[in-house]
């Protein structure tokens, strides 16, 4: 490989590293080519982009796009699969749904706004992280559900103290 080569191949993952925010990294080792290809169809069709470079290359890349990857540089030995997602769960879940017909490929790590994730344990977990909109979600949820209970409150108390004194008025009478 030139040195012109490599510094292509360093620019476009420097790029690719500024512009998506979950980064995983795998290990498809031990993968049959009829198996590869299987693969990387799971990960076309969820929009995940996969990429194999050497791993000198990825760390440089890395280290140029201006994030802090420090974390997960020990994740870079071997054979380095790169995969790129808008979505935090994607590429764990396309992982887990290949995986049903073995336990390949392994997950080595994966860097989610700067936090990261080491080890293929990992992939459970990254499936129940929960995503921006869930969280605010939830949160929109908590918070109206102490003013819901107040209107129902209400609600049950005025049709209380209704019958109560439809029931005085007509004991008057």
């Amino acid at each position: 490989m030139t040195r012109n080569e490599k510094e292509t191949i360093v620019a476009d993952l420097t790029e690719r590293f500024k512009a998506y925010n979950f980064v995983y990294i795998s290990d498809s080792v031990g993968l049959t080519v009829v198996q590869d290809n299987g693969f990387r169809r799971v990960l076309h069709k969820n929009g995940i982009k996969m990429l194999v470079a050497k791993n000198t290359l990825i760390k440089k890349a890395m280290e140029d796009s201006g994030k802090d990857f420090s974390g997960i540089f020990s994740a870079l030995a071997g054979t380095s699969a790169l995969m790129f997602s808008d979505d935090i769960k994607a590429p764990a879940k396309a992982i887990k749904e290949f995986r049903k017909g073995g336990d390949k490929p392994k997950l080595k790590g994966a860097w989610i706004d700067n936090d990261v994730f080491l080890g293929d344990a990992s992939v459970d977990a990254l499936i129940n992280l929960k995503t921006k909109n869930e969280l605010i979600g939830e949160i929109i949820g908590l918070l109206q559900s102490p003013a819901k209970n107040v209107i129902s409150g209400l609600k049950a108390s005025g049709s209380k103290l209704a019958g109560i004194l439809k029931t005085l008025e007509n004991r008057n009478n």
